[in-house]
């Protein structure tokens, strides 16, 4: 359909909570499913990454997060994270809200989510490592929560044009 402009830090709607998506919604969120996969593709094709998108990210405050990962698409709409692991990994994290910015922070290295497809079935998948990550990044963005409020400590901040430097840090 589109591509949209991505609200970026700073955008007080970033933080607002998303609603639910009902069923009757469901030829909408086709419409802004077209969007988010156009806005991640020009995303990546200036920046180089981005595996996934929330619609809150668009200014759509609804709860859906668009995945497109080796050519596969996969639609999360009312996502709920369970399950979340004691165990943790350290990632610098990136935001297409922020692109030029890297946030070092915590994440669960494994968890299951719940969610929706566009038949309105349940579906249900463990994650874990950087899809754990990805996941409850664009999760975040649901409940209106940015990398940068994660950030482990006030030096967790790093330009990205600095990351071949942050192997040492």
């Amino acid at each position: 359909m589109a591509v949209r402009q991505i609200l970026l830090l700073g955008n007080p709607q970033l933080y607002e909570i998303s609603e639910l998506v009902r069923p009757e919604e469901l030829d909408d969120v086709r419409g802004v499913l077209s969007d988010l996969h156009d806005t991640l593709m020009k995303f990546r094709s200036q920046y180089g990454v981005g595996r996934a998108i929330a619609a809150p990210q668009i200014g759509v405050m609804k709860r859906l997060i668009y995945m497109y990962i080796d050519d596969v698409s996969t639609v999360f709409i009312n996502p709920e994270l369970l399950d979340l692991s004691q165990d943790m990994i350290e990632v610098w994290d990136d935001c297409m809200c922020f692109p030029d910015l890297l946030v070092k922070l915590m994440r669960h290295n494994s968890c299951r989510i719940q969610f929706r497809n566009l038949d309105w079935e349940e579906e249900v998948i463990m994650v874990e490592g950087d899809l754990s990550e990805l996941l409850q990044h664009e999760y975040d963005h649901l409940d209106g929560i940015l990398a940068v409020s994660r950030a482990i400590d006030g030096r967790s901040f790093s330009l990205r044009s600095q990351k071949d430097s942050l192997d040492n840090v």
